[in-house]
């Protein structure tokens, strides 16, 4: 599980990128993380390497948003018809959904700071090239 630590030791690429292209993109980079947002920056945004590495985090979160949405929601139409365990179920569903949302406020800030931080857990995946 992920800590206060991680946060702190995001891998942090922005070297990588020339700084024309991250001054011209940080919108690009903002929009990534704005759920279906993401494919703007996809097909508008090919060239530049910086909307394209928050593009791509943006775009394994909203896989992820969507797996655990999901998830949550099948798991709660099962078992939200038992007593108390629904009840404890919809206020566990409460709790999390927010928490799935979080790394995409701290990938808005990096984008809009300029930055290509890896995000927590999800940062090393790459779908994009």
């Amino acid at each position: 599980m992920a800590d206060i630590n991680d946060l702190k030791n995001m891998k942090d690429h922005t070297n990588e990128f020339d700084p024309t292209d991250i001054q011209n993109n940080k919108t690009m980079g903002i929009l990534s993380y704005i759920g279906l947002l993401v494919l703007v920056p996809i097909f508008a945004a090919k060239d530049s390497k910086f909307a394209r590495f928050h593009a791509n985090q943006g775009l394994v979160l909203v896989i992820a948003q969507a797996i655990v949405t999901t998830v949550l929601s099948i798991t709660a139409a099962i078992l939200g018809m038992i007593p108390y365990i629904g009840w404890l179920l919809a206020l566990l569903i409460r709790l999390v959904i927010p928490v799935v949302y979080i790394p995409s406020i701290i990938g808005i800030i990096n984008a809009a700071k300029g930055q290509a931080k890896e995000l927590p857990i999800i940062g090393g995946i790459r779908i994009l090239k």
